[in-house]
């Protein structure tokens, strides 16, 4: 079970770096570097971590999956410290912060239907270990893919409205400041749990139909 729960949140932290890559990446794509310049076009975890978002919940989450007991039993979120964008730099500002902030979960999106693939190879190749691990990387990616789109600040969800409404950045900060909170409250909300499950079951297995992985559906 420790080996189990260690391999899952080294997945996460893989994920979520590719993430936070994605919004650097696009955001230079756009014209800011001001990521670049901070170091996080990069795929080195390190400079992504966040304390909270990267270390305390998501390990918190996985012992209590692992022990069966508690509200959290089998739900794991978790974030890694937000790329800094100067929207000033952008060319389109309204535009392009609205493509930044979907780069992240577009990334884990794209990673889910590489993993699922990967499940494709290993039950092609006989690998029962490899078609089950990267289903599980490919479950957490879209996981992160729908948690991300959370209209709950900091979430890249929050920001696609921000621009969609057109919304000062003042008073979204203003709102961000209680964001953590609120999000970690919303988290024990039922109905949130029952959306994020089910919204990442179903893409789940319409993905492994799409790769002809019917027996690997949820």
């Amino acid at each position: 079970m420790l080996i189990d729960g260690a391999l899952l949140y080294l997945g996460l932290v893989v994920l979520l770096t590719f993430h936070e890559f994605g919004h650097a990446w696009m955001a230079r794509q756009c014209g800011d570097d001001t990521a670049q310049l901070a170091g996080r076009v990069s795929l080195n975890p390190l400079v992504h971590m966040d304390l909270l978002g990267t270390v305390i919940l998501p390990v918190l989450m996985i012992l209590f999956s692992m022990s069966g007991s508690g509200r959290l039993a089998g739900f794991l979120v978790g974030w890694a410290k937000p790329v800094p964008v100067n929207a000033s730099n952008l060319r389109h500002p309204r535009v392009d912060d609205i493509l930044v902030s979907l780069a992240g979960p577009s990334m884990n999106l794209l990673l889910a239907i590489v993993l699922v693939g990967l499940v494709r190879v290993g039950w092609a190749v006989h690998s029962p270990s490899m078609a089950v691990t990267s289903l599980d990387m490919a479950r957490l990616s879209l996981l992160l893919f729908f948690f991300n789109l959370l209209p709950i600040p900091p979430l890249d969800g929050s920001q696609v409205v921000r621009g969609l409404s057109g919304m000062s950045y003042e008073t979204y900060h203003q709102m961000a400041r209680f964001g953590y909170f609120i999000l970690i409250i919303a988290l024990q909300v039922p109905m949130v749990q029952a959306f994020l499950q089910g919204a990442t079951r179903s893409a789940l297995a319409f993905l492994a139909r799409c790769f002809g992985l019917e027996a690997f559906s949820p």
